[in-house]
């Protein structure tokens, strides 16, 4: 894959793609823990795109040909210190990622956009309507928390899955993306070569664990949403799976109790993943939300 477009935005590089006519309303796709762009499976941003969005989706800092940082963190010590009371000293925090995504925006020429963000994802787009709400014409948030200790947790087996040595080659990495759906995705819906296809992909781009700890500490030290949540005038969407087992299904059901007005859709046996069968459903839910809220 050739690289990608690079946007100066929030003093770091931040690399991007996008599908669809820029003429159409925006949707920005954030990702994951960890997570690169072409995680965005594109048949799934296609799906979005026919539907009449102007789809953008890109990079975190710390992950893919975005900005890498070098500082170490230790993040069982972060881990420590967040469940002591302590402020644990980060590299950055959610809110720098939500100002990554912003200045992005600012880049592209775009003044409101939709956000639609998974997982870790989901914390960064919850941070930007509370911290940039202005720009959001709505929020979809999937599979995601408000950062609260009494929900969302993982499954005793996702943390230690979580929590894992890194993979140290392309092959080990391949094997480990289908031995994570196998702890916290829904077996018999994701697709084995896909998830080995992407992962190759994903080492060739530029695979850093220390990016993906970075960020984890990040997540660690940002702390509860909830009275900034509570606070938000921002049409919001809220997806999560019944079979979570990365952050379990009270992360989103919080999620929607707090934000005012938002719109839970529980979906029946998905897991921590958005694998294909499944696209329909949630393309349709987006579209539906985005649609009212253009």
């Amino acid at each position: 894959m050739a690289a990608m477009p690079i946007a100066r935005a929030n003093g770091i590089d931040i690399a991007y793609d996008t599908l669809g006519d820029p003429a159409d309303p925006t949707v920005l796709l954030v990702h994951g823990l960890g997570c690169q762009l072409i995680e965005w499976d594109d048949e799934f941003c296609r799906a979005i795109a026919d539907r009449g969005f102007h789809v953008v989706r890109f990079d975190n800092r710390d992950v893919g040909e975005s900005t890498r940082f070098d500082e170490p963190v230790d993040v069982m010590a972060v881990i420590a210190a967040a469940g002591a009371g302590e402020a644990p000293q980060v590299p950055y925090l959610l809110s720098d990622m939500a100002a990554d995504a912003v200045g992005l925006l600012d880049h592209l020429g775009i003044e409101r956009a939709h956000v639609f963000g998974v997982s870790m994802g989901g914390m960064i787009v919850q941070t930007m309507a509370i911290e940039h709400g202005a720009r959001l014409r709505s929020m979809t948030s999937v599979m995601s928390t408000t950062g609260d200790p009494d929900v969302g947790m993982p499954t005793g087996d996702a943390m230690s899955t979580l929590l894992s040595p890194p993979p140290r080659t392309r092959e080990e990495l391949q094997d480990a993306a289908v031995r994570n759906a196998g702890v916290w995705g829904r077996p018999g819906l994701y697709d084995e070569a896909r998830l080995r296809e992407v992962a190759g992909r994903k080492w060739d781009r530029g695979y850093d664990p220390q990016g993906t700890a970075r960020q984890l500490a990040a997540i660690l030290a940002s702390g509860s949403r909830s009275a900034g949540l509570a606070t938000v005038d921002v049409p919001t969407l809220v997806v999560h799976g019944t079979v979570d087992k990365l952050v379990q299904p009270s992360g989103g059901e919080r999620t929607a109790e707090v934000v005012p007005d938002a719109k839970l859709l529980m979906i029946e046996g998905m897991g921590h993943d958005l694998p294909e069968p499944l696209w329909g459903r949630i393309v349709d839910a987006f579209v539906a939300h985005a649609t009212e809220h253009t």
